[in-house]
């Protein structure tokens, strides 16, 4: 939040750590994992093309690039309503990136979304890209010129519909 706060960026709601019961610490430089948890969108290739170990950050940094890119662009990079058909498009790796991204954007989510492990950038690499440097002056001309429909955001009234799941 310190850093949010330092450049700009206000956080609107409660901050809440859901859960580590799926977390490892590592000791050393070894970061081979063999478990096969997680959300099926996030997964990443490696741990379905597996029956062995595969490298934990590697893995953790195909997911922060699937939660970029979702977050830039609104959906999932790998989208299925069948599992089979999902984890297919996942380990073949290909996805579009709308050309509303910024070249860095893009640049970035390519490097991140490498179908290789080993080709994918490491976490201080990510933050050392030019992505991260870019001055985001965000405007709110445009926003709200159309209607907009999302299915992954259901409509509902802040104060009522979502009082429960705060507490």
């Amino acid at each position: 939040m310190g850093e949010g706060g330092e450049m700009n960026v206000a956080h609107r709601t409660r901050v809440k750590l859901e859960s580590l019961e799926d977390a490892y610490i590592l000791r050393g430089n070894d970061d081979s994992l063999s478990d096969k948890h997680g959300c099926p969108a996030y997964v990443s290739p490696e741990i379905l093309n597996t029956n062995g170990s595969y490298s934990g950050k590697a893995a953790d940094v195909w997911s922060l690039g699937v939660m970029l890119y979702t977050m830039l662009v609104g959906r999932y990079p790998f989208h299925d309503i069948e599992p089979s058909s999902l984890f297919s498009k996942i380990r073949r790796g290909q996805f579009n990136i709308p050309e509303t991204l910024s070249p860095k954007a893009k640049c970035l989510i390519r490097s991140i979304l490498r179908r290789e492990p080993s080709e994918r950038l490491t976490s201080q690499e990510i933050l050392d890209h030019p992505w991260f440097s870019t001055d985001f002056n965000v405007s709110n001309s445009g926003y709200g010129a159309k209607e907009v429909s999302d299915q992954l955001v259901p409509d509902v009234n802040m104060e009522e519909d979502l009082d429960p799941f705060f507490n």
